[in-house]
């Protein structure tokens, strides 16, 4: 995937990673549709970048469709969908039903309502590129957050499922999954996030950079942490023996 004259549709670009990746595809020389509920700061973003600012839910099926369509209208084509835009929710069972059902449609529903929409031009076209934005709590957990690492299981599930099914089609999948980086995320994620992500985590920017990077590989993981590689390894390999782990980083979380 080269990003030079790629047109870029990024969610959640008005801050953070979303906004990081976008001004690194549009000096790669992509054209990027940036998209963010806060509408003020999709439009500072897309005039750092040169970009098309459209504003909107990108959770909602009307969100989506109308992102799509208005980035079909003045580009002609989509060639990335890059499905950012997430929410990160602490607690666990006793959270409201609110909080979970908004983290499901953000983290989850939020992709699957993308790929819905652009599956259709990309198989017409032969190709596309599909970024999902996960976690590395995708692939291992979050302490402290159920509704955060359910749903980013079920995202990193999804993205999984879309590269094996449209592989053969033309359509690339990739899913990024770091661990701490140093966003209002980051910093709203309360003393467990702060105690287990602060020390290692990285900037938005080299996120981006990663990102930019590994679209020309297409592998299906992008991790900008190795350490979330040897933990992943870890977890498949003794289950039980990592869990364990964890109880115990739990138990120092609640005990000091």
């Amino acid at each position: 995937m080269r990003l030079a004259e790629a047109v870029v549709v990024v969610t959640g670009a008005g801050n953070g990673i979303g906004a990081a990746m976008s001004r690194r595809f549009a000096a790669e020389g992509a054209t990027v549709v940036v998209n963010d509920l806060d509408a003020d700061a999709a439009r500072r973003v897309a005039a750092d970048t040169g970009g098309l600012a459209v504003p909107g839910d990108a959770s909602g099926e009307a969100g989506v469709r109308e992102l799509v369509r208005t980035a079909l209208d003045h580009h002609g084509r989509i060639d990335v969908f890059c499905a950012n835009a997430g929410v990160a929710s602490g607690g666990g069972p006793e959270v409201p039903d609110e909080v979970w059902d908004r983290a499901w449609e953000l983290n989850v529903m939020g992709h699957v309502r993308a790929a819905r929409e652009v599956l259709p031009h990309w198989l017409e076209r032969g190709g596309g590129h599909f970024l999902a934005t996960v976690s590395a709590a995708g692939l291992l957990t979050m302490l402290g957050a159920a509704p955060y690492s359910v749903t980013k299981h079920a995202a990193l599930g999804f993205a999984e499922w879309l590269s094996v099914t449209y592989a053969d089609r033309g359509v690339t999948v990739q899913a990024l999954c770091p661990q701490g980086v140093r966003t209002d995320m980051l910093g709203n994620s309360g003393e467990a996030g702060e105690r287990l992500l602060a020390a290692d985590a990285v900037e938005p920017e080299q996120v981006a950079d990663e990102v930019a990077a590994a679209l020309g590989d297409d592998h299906f993981l992008i991790l900008p942490h190795a350490d979330v590689a040897r933990m992943y390894a870890r977890r498949a390999e003794d289950p039980d023996r990592w869990q364990a782990g964890m109880r115990k980083l739990q138990h120092h979380l609640d005990h000091g």
